[in-house]
């Protein structure tokens, strides 16, 4: 029993920490009230998608796609396809980052909190007094 376990974990463990990655992003943006919180679990989510196509791109008895006298067929190579679609992904995702934080930046400059039970109670609180100043004239 413990042999299997431990096959398992070594050829196919690297899949189940990818979807804990993946499952404590998705709770951590569920469950948390803070936007920066939520920000960073978003980061989580998307190193776990890289993670994942990375560990997809690989394979046991392969190599690097270059010109080698050793091996000659196709099939001995590694795919570099997913590899340079997740650096990709990674330069869309700190742009993501970077514009999530600017605009965080500006909801605390307005709002003064990054809370969202806060920005909810204050956002309702401004319209209340929106629709009360307008009934007024």
């Amino acid at each position: 029993m413990m042999t299997m376990i431990n096959t398992f974990l070594a050829t196919k463990g690297i899949y189940f920490l990818t979807l804990v990655l993946l499952a404590l992003g998705v709770a951590g943006i569920i469950v948390c009230n803070n936007y920066m919180k939520k920000l960073i679990c978003m980061n989580v989510m998307q190193v776990a998608v890289i993670f994942f196509f990375l560990c997809l791109g690989q394979k046991s008895p392969g190599t690097i796609p270059v010109a080698m006298d050793t091996a000659v067929k196709a099939s001995q190579y590694i795919n570099p396809l997913p590899h340079g679609l997740m650096l990709t992904a990674i330069v869309v995702s700190l742009g993501t980052t970077g514009v999530g934080l600017s605009l965080l930046l500006r909801i605390r400059e307005k709002y003064g909190t990054i809370e969202e039970d806060d920005l909810i109670r204050r956002e309702d609180l401004m319209t209340r007094k929106n629709k009360d100043g307008g009934d007024r004239k």
